[in-house]
């Protein structure tokens, strides 16, 4: 079975605490509210940029937190790393795990995953003449699927930063990037073109958890769901 899609089989450990995985900045500053609104208070350290440690034990003896980049939080998760997760829209959408299922969207960390081109070019325009197109993105999944559905196939240049070098630099005519203000873009000389999608940070579960521990992982979707229905009150 390829990386893509784990075995089901393989969740974290059934007698211990509950893991929740939190992706580190911003979403986890974001994410802060959330947690204070359904009562899961992490070690004071784990909102801290500086601090060293992974795993954060949380005001509740049974639930303990992970602190891994954004864009594991789904891979943690689908291979049983965790039971429970945040991340993006973005990642869900690349990855396609089917171990994971997202009960709700938090609606925190709004952005969106958009093509860009240097200013003044017109190499999008363009693709509808196009057969191949060469985009930077860290996105292949994303973009080849955005692309293949306009018949074009997107040689896809896999970058993980940076992206915005990529078009200036000749490596491609077009770059797919998570994209919130759009500063980053203008200060490298692109523009935002296109939206392929809109972003906001998903509660995900694994699949396996959910039916291993019900009433746990139960239990902490609702107290998520609660917290959404007060702030939005």
């Amino acid at each position: 079975m390829s990386a893509l899609h784990p075995t089901p089989i393989q969740t974290a450990d059934a007698t211990g605490p509950v893991v929740l995985a939190l992706p580190k900045g911003r979403i986890l500053k974001a994410l802060a509210p959330v947690l204070k609104a359904t009562s899961i208070e992490p070690a004071s350290d784990c909102l801290e940029e500086g601090s060293r440690r992974l795993r954060f034990p949380t005001s509740d003896a049974n639930l303990d937190v992970v602190r891994v980049r954004s864009f594991d939080v789904a891979t943690f998760v689908a291979f049983g790393g965790a039971h429970i997760g945040v991340c993006g829209a973005d990642v869900l959408m690349e990855f396609d795990y089917p171990e994971i299922y997202a009960p709700l969207d938090l609606g925190i960390g709004g952005c969106r995953v958009s093509i860009a081109q240097p200013v003044g070019s017109a190499a999008l325009t363009d693709s509808a003449r196009c057969s191949q197109l060469r985009i930077a993105t860290k996105y292949p999944n994303i973009t080849q699927r955005h692309f293949a559905a306009r018949g074009i196939n997107a040689d896809v240049v896999h970058l993980n930063g940076a992206m915005e070098l990529a078009p200036n630099l000749g490596l491609s005519s077009l770059i797919v990037d998570l994209v919130d203000t759009g500063s980053t873009l203008r200060a490298n000389g692109l523009e935002e073109v296109e939206v392929i999608a809109n972003v906001t940070s998903r509660l995900i579960v694994n699949r396996t958890a959910l039916k291993t521990r019900p009433e746990e992982i139960g239990s902490l979707i609702a107290r998520f769901r609660r917290a959404l229905a007060e702030r939005q009150s």
